[in-house]
């Protein structure tokens, strides 16, 4: 069956990420995802299903996370804990019977592969490799099950959706699945503009102007400790501040150890935001250092362009990718380098016009219709693979 032939395509995609006490990107990319796959002109019918609860799978009519709309809802009977790792190495047990008159199923995150039925087409998001390319940044447990995860992926799904080419080359070099099998997706920016004073939410966060933000997960892979002593080397220079915004993750003692070290300037950690002060503080920022040791696609990058915020940014390859030549791109482990970087933006007018009119372009043209539609092809051609 041609991918043209599939007429009425009834999808069945994974939610339970919408419903984790900390959804984060994962959880981004499927509110996105949900929230413009119905406004395509030839949207698919979207069934949901998320894991919990007990006794039988029944419809679940509730709205319990963002981006669900009106989509029926199927819950699948079990436990995460349980069923995660039974469905990775057993692909058993299979899912629920009102599940099975899907075309698709749609994995949204690379921790859970259910199994599906007869010629039902399996597509599987892969975020990036992040527990490969650094595994001391995971518990072990993670790590073990992002890997029986992919490793599920890469045996049986049809189509695997990633969000960068940089994350595609990961996954053929580390699990030798074929470039025909995988589509490259790309994001688009998520977070809300919101009206809320950008002076109000500063003060109430004790943030003083100038300052540079790095939004983020307070975790070493995103590297906040050579950022704090790039910082310190040109703090003697500027007036800025250096704002830590993000949540605390694991493992993250390097920081710890680098802020108890004297030295000049001021370092502020705000600690968990919601939408509204995150872009307040993102707006308030004369600029977005981002030096993260590996993504699968860099959120934030593409959040302060859309803002008007110039960016400095790390030369490893999703973060590259995804500036599209509209940052300042430094190595991340070169900390003289990032303060050269972070010099420059804060102080040269000329490079961050330039660069605020290249990141406002390079945003523009990122969108979640686009990524819907582009999903919506690696569906059609899953169906085509399996039939």
């Amino acid at each position: 069956m041609s991918p043209s032939a599939v007429s009425g395509l009834r999808v069945a995609v994974h939610t339970d990420q919408l419903r984790s006490a900390a959804p984060g990107g994962i959880g981004t990319y499927v509110a996105g995802l949900l929230e413009a796959l119905p406004r395509l002109d030839d949207a698919p019918e979207i069934v949901t299903f998320q894991v919990g609860g007990g006794g039988e799978a029944k419809p679940s009519g509730s709205r319990s996370g963002p981006g669900l709309g009106s989509a029926p809802g199927v819950t699948v009977p079990g436990t995460i804990r349980s069923l995660y790792p039974r469905w990775a190495l057993t692909g058993r047990p299979r899912l629920p019977s009102e599940l099975r008159g899907c075309h698709v199923v749609h994995s949204t995150n690379h921790a859970a592969v259910p199994p599906v039925a007869g010629r039902q087409a399996l597509v599987v998001t892969v975020h990036d490799l992040a527990f490969d390319v650094w595994p001391e940044t995971f518990p072990p447990s993670w790590r073990w099950l992002y890997r029986a995860g992919v490793r599920a992926a890469a045996r049986r799904a049809a189509v695997i959706v990633v969000p960068s080419l940089a994350t595609a080359t990961d996954l053929q070099s580390r699990y030798g699945v074929a470039a025909t099998r995988v589509r490259v997706t790309p994001l688009a920016a998520s977070l809300p503009t919101s009206a809320r004073d950008v002076g109000e939410v500063l003060d109430r966060l004790r943030i003083s102007r100038p300052y540079v933000v790095c939004p983020a997960t307070i975790e070493a892979r995103k590297n906040q400790d050579r950022l704090v002593r790039a910082y310190r080397q040109v703090a003697h220079d500027l007036p800025h501040v250096l704002v830590l915004a993000g949540p605390p993750g694991w493992r993250s003692e390097q920081l710890e150890t680098e802020l108890t070290r004297p030295g000049p300037g001021t370092v502020i950690r705000t600690g968990w935001l919601d939408d509204a002060d995150f872009d307040a503080v993102y707006r308030g920022a004369d600029a977005v250092v981002y030096p993260s040791r590996y993504e699968g696609f860099g959120l934030p990058i593409v959040e302060a362009m859309l803002r008007g915020i110039p960016v400095v940014t790390s030369t490893t390859p999703a973060c590259a990718e995804t500036a599209d030549g509209a940052a300042v791109l430094v190595d991340p482990d070169d900390v003289g380098g990032l303060a050269d970087a972070i010099g420059r933006v804060a102080t040269d007018e000329a490079l961050r016009s330039d660069l605020v009119a290249r990141g406002t372009a390079r945003a523009a043209g990122l969108s979640w219709e686009a990524t819907a539609r582009a999903t919506l092809d690696a569906y059609r051609d899953a169906v085509a693979m399996t039939s």
